[in-house]
């Protein structure tokens, strides 16, 4: 049985229902709480970085922020299965080479559409994702500037970095697959945000895909994490005998 690491930078952005996505799977989540101050443990079989309200770069006024990325950094070099989701997803880029700036065009808030590239057709994890799938996105900072040798998956019409891949066995995605349409509204009204056809009906809408879309991605991801490293292959999971 896996035991993915999460880690929490915020704790107004917990797992929310993504845990409950990977336990479901089968996965045993060790949660660590890094606001709050607690320790990375160092036995784990894969990493879930989450999301929150600081800067990829500012290791200043985040002090965990670059062990954060020293870990992340091991992690893709040693094939560990890695998810970063939105500042997770920033901070795997920071520490791949990438870059983070703040959106030139302003945030995203509420529901978006993404499209797949060509290569998310033979990616384990985004083969079986639908053509343009619905997200749900609450960002300022936005990556403008992938690390080299990196693979996108998912692209938006407002900022084209929606999802890549870091090495082989490495997942980032922009968007907020973990959580719900009412906690959006809630993170939305933070930024000043309070209305509009993004957070409304689109994202009801958004919010219900999900609970399909990215359960199943998640089930993906745990059935990677469970294959031995050399089984990690470049296929499809739904290609791959078990």
């Amino acid at each position: 049985m896996a035991t993915i690491l999460v880690l929490e930078h915020d704790p107004d952005d917990p797992v929310q229902r993504l845990g409950d996505w990977l336990t479901e799977a089968g996965a045993t989540l060790l949660i660590c709480r890094l606001h709050a101050g607690e320790q990375i443990p160092a036995e784990f079989d894969a990493v879930v970085c989450l999301g929150g309200r600081m800067n990829a770069t500012d290791d200043a006024a985040t002090p965990w922020l670059a062990a954060t990325k020293a870990l992340l950094r091991r992690a893709i070099a040693a094939r560990t299965p890695t998810l970063g989701v939105c500042l997770g997803a920033q901070l795997m880029a920071v520490a791949g080479g990438g870059t983070v700036t703040v959106g030139a065009n302003g945030p995203e808030v509420g529901a978006y559409l993404a499209a797949k590239r060509d290569a998310a057709g033979q990616d384990p994890l985004f083969a079986d994702l639908p053509m343009t799938p619905d997200v749900m996105q609450c960002h300022d900072d936005v990556v403008t500037a992938l690390p080299p040798g990196s693979t996108l998956l998912l692209s938006g019409t407002g900022y084209p970095h929606q999802a890549w891949r870091q090495g082989d066995a490495a997942w980032a995605v922009q968007f907020h697959p973990e959580t719900t349409a009412a906690t959006v509204r809630e993170w939305a009204a933070g930024h000043g945000v309070t209305g509009g056809p993004r957070l409304g009906p689109m994202l009801d809408e958004a919010d219900q895909a999900a609970t399909e879309v990215w359960r199943d991605f998640a089930h993906r991801f745990v059935a990677f994490v469970d294959r031995p490293p050399a089984a990690r292959t470049g296929l499809p999971i739904s290609a791959v005998p078990r």
